[in-house]
């Protein structure tokens, strides 16, 4: 054992996270099929008899969860997909445009990446309101695809810049415009880059909730989180039932994540040979 941590020590690390991680979701997996009873008289470390459903239904049925799972995928998805597209465009500019002012550009997007979203609260809503946007998903879906394309902007602007100019320098010879040049050659090359940025995108998004709670009151816009976070906080659920929505409001997401796991990984690999 002793020899196995002083060789592998990044290995056992790892193991040990994903241990951390994989215990608590196995624990929150097995009391959401558990009756309250069962659990109750058991307590939360103990197998399940059997498999008991209606924690799972009845919070289905309570919060709406099928709406309110389109709507995270409708939000999460559109941010995701519209952020990459114009941090590319953005980083394109600056990273091999070479726009005046780039490092005040950067140092800008920084700054914007650094706000909290506490200080967007208010005048998020009031654009809205002003916008007549408010309390729809399209505000949502406008916020955070800027907030998301600052971060976008600032690590593509790092990675572009470093693009060997003999490619680009020999695409212009044969003839390329600069949109050319960006969705022939760049975009391609940066697949992998705009992969792990995808899915980043997309699972913060989905785990977002101050702002959501702000800007959709409605129930019918509200998104997963926001919908656990208002049905926990009146206390109409016991052990099991919350057990089921944190089971319900994770799966998706890690869903999103095992099917484009091979991207994440492609993406990070490639980054490091780099």
């Amino acid at each position: 054992m002793t020899r196995a941590l002083r060789r592998y020590p990044v290995l056992v690390a790892l193991c040990i996270a994903a241990l951390f991680m994989i215990v608590p979701f196995a624990v929150v997996a097995v009391n959401a099929v558990k009756s309250p009873a069962e659990y109750a008289q058991n307590g939360p470390l103990s197998l399940p008899e059997g498999l008991y459903l209606d924690g799972i239904e009845d919070f289905w049925d309570r919060v709406d969860f099928g709406q309110k799972l389109v709507n995270s995928s409708l939000i999460s998805g559109a941010v995701a997909v519209l952020a990459v597209v114009l941090s590319v465009l953005n980083a394109y500019a600056i990273g091999i445009g070479r726009i005046k002012g780039r490092t005040w550009i950067l140092a800008f997007f920084v700054l914007a990446n650094m706000l909290p979203q506490e200080t967007l609260v208010y005048p998020v809503y009031y654009l809205s309101k002003q916008a007549g946007l408010y309390d729809t998903r399209l505000s949502v879906i406008i916020v955070f695809t800027v907030i998301q394309t600052a971060f976008g902007t600032y690590l593509l602007s790092s990675v572009l810049g470093q693009f060997p100019r003999e490619i680009i320098e020999a695409a212009r010879i044969d003839g390329a415009n600069k949109w050319q040049v960006l969705w022939r050659i760049v975009v391609p090359v940066s697949r992998p880059t705009l992969g792990v940025l995808l899915v980043f995108f997309f699972i913060w998004t989905w785990n977002e909730f101050l702002l959501p709670l702000v800007m959709l009151i409605s129930n019918d816009n509200q998104t997963v989180s926001v919908a656990l976070g208002v049905l926990q906080g009146q206390r109409l659920m016991d052990a099991t039932m919350t057990n089921a929505a944190a089971l319900l409001g994770v799966l998706p997401a890690l869903v999103f994540f095992l099917v484009f796991q091979r991207t994440l990984t492609r993406g990070i690999a490639v980054g490091a040979v780099r």
